[in-house]
């Protein structure tokens, strides 16, 4: 086969290609996410506001037999698609440790230390405005960092932004992921059914024994993975606490070494290329069937089975779940004095939160780790930059809207964090590209 034939599209591939192209912009996931917003708090303060709010209180049943969930929409989203989003940050954070930014001491100190001081400054600023109360509960709303927000403001900034700062963002996100597991988990649960957990903590153990025997279809977590969902579900404890869970059985080890992945994958690359002839088809010859089936073969072994769900959900969770949650959940009908809402105890303990705290904690305690000598600045990176970076982080959208829900269920306490978040995250936005333009020179690579 000739190369202009490899190179040559199918008139699917030249229509999709427009948006494959797009898919593989970082800064998409966020746009996604800031269209659906605007779409929420339109339809939300429009003439047809009252069919946006009657849509998620739809009432959704599954089941066989006596075995029957019935849910609200919005309860399906929050706490069954967010579940898959959970999952995935479960994976993203075991990646880390296993491989990446947190998988050492000197590397994983920094961002470690960072989201500590962006977690406990913002809670303690929030707690300040309120230390009484039914508002008290909000103190882990500005806890939260957005991720696809800020490294979507990050990509649009372009190359004068330093990678360094691009991948401590990241880190710091993992880690301030992780740190919402545990408050989740530990600070925002209802009474536990100690049946139900104890057959939660039943699967997880099958999980774990089915990890240790090298089990490695994906089918078998999935359906493991829904029950322990179920079971949390029933628990008391938030269901998405299970996709973090199953996340930490699913296996990431190959089942090949490096070097014979290469000398198998060439050595059947050279049959396939030698039994090769002019205008043969692939069909019709078994030599280039052999080896095609060779090389899946291969590159089977050498694919773990988290990054193939990994890779089959993220896509999912980018273009989908996150902008149904956000869909579901940022449409907040502003009435009356917007002003007294954003002025409320709850509302400014978020802003200052998550606009100001934010970036005080993440800096502070990135200086302290580096005057101890214990971490460095990333290369190429600037106090300047770090800050700006900080403020990005403070844009807690919807993992802080997440947070709100379980901490005031629905009312007006719901709404006015919503506005608080809204505010907030814009400021925090605004505020860390001015900073991250001023301190970025134009010609940087």
């Amino acid at each position: 086969m000739s190369k202009n034939q490899l190179k040559k599209e199918t008139p699917a591939e030249i229509i999709l290609r427009p948006f494959q192209e797009f898919a593989k912009v970082e800064a998409c996931g966020g746009i996604v996410l800031f269209i659906f917003t605007i779409g929420a708090l339109f339809w939300a303060n429009s003439k047809w506001s009252h069919s946006y709010h009657h849509l998620w209180e739809e009432i959704f049943s599954i089941g066989i037999g006596h075995f029957i969930l019935s849910k609200s929409l919005h309860h399906w989203i929050n706490d069954g698609l967010m579940t898959i989003f959970f999952l995935i940050v479960g994976l993203e954070i075991k990646r880390e440790i296993m491989v990446g930014e947190l998988a050492s001491f000197k590397k994983a100190i920094l961002p470690i230390a960072a989201a500590i001081g962006g977690m406990v400054v913002p809670a303690a600023i929030y707690f300040a405005f309120n230390t009484t109360g039914a508002r008290q509960s909000g103190w882990g709303i500005p806890m939260a960092t957005d991720i696809a927000f800020a490294l979507g403001v990050l990509t649009l900034l372009g190359k004068r932004i330093p990678s360094g700062l691009k991948v401590f963002l990241l880190a710091l996100a993992i880690v301030d992921d992780l740190g919402a597991v545990f408050v989740i988990a530990i600070f925002y649960t209802s009474e536990i059914s100690w049946n139900a957990l104890g057959t939660g903590m039943g699967i997880f153990a099958v999980l774990v024994i089915i990890h240790q025997l090298h089990v490695r279809n994906p089918i078998c977590y999935y359906f493991l993975g829904f029950l322990l969902w179920l079971a949390f579900l029933k628990s008391g404890l938030h269901a998405t606490i299970s996709g973090v869970l199953l996340a930490l059985t699913i296996p990431t080890r190959t089942r090949i070494k490096r070097e014979d992945f290469l000398w198998g994958t060439s050595y059947w690359l050279n049959i396939f290329e030698s039994a090769s002839k002019e205008n043969d088809c692939v069909l019709a010859n078994e030599n280039q069937q052999e080896a095609i089936h060779a090389l899946e073969h291969f590159c089977e072994k050498a694919n773990s089975p988290a990054l193939k769900v990994e890779h089959c959900l993220h896509p999912w969770v980018t273009y989908a779940i996150m902008p149904i949650f956000a869909f579901a959940n940022a449409g907040v009908h502003i009435e009356g004095d917007i002003t007294k809402s954003v002025l409320s105890s709850v509302s400014l303990g978020i802003i200052f939160g998550l606009a100001l705290g934010k970036p005080i904690g993440i800096t502070l305690f990135s200086w302290i780790a580096i005057k101890c000598k214990l971490a460095d600045l990333p290369e190429g990176v600037s106090w300047l930059q770090l800050v700006g970076g900080g403020c990005l982080a403070g844009i807690g959208f919807t993992m802080s809207i997440f947070v709100a829900n379980l901490a005031f269920g629905e009312g007006q306490l719901l709404i006015i964090a919503k506005i608080g978040i809204l505010t907030a995250s814009a400021l925090a936005g605004i505020l860390g590209t001015a900073i991250l333009l001023l301190s970025s020179p134009k010609n940087a690579k």
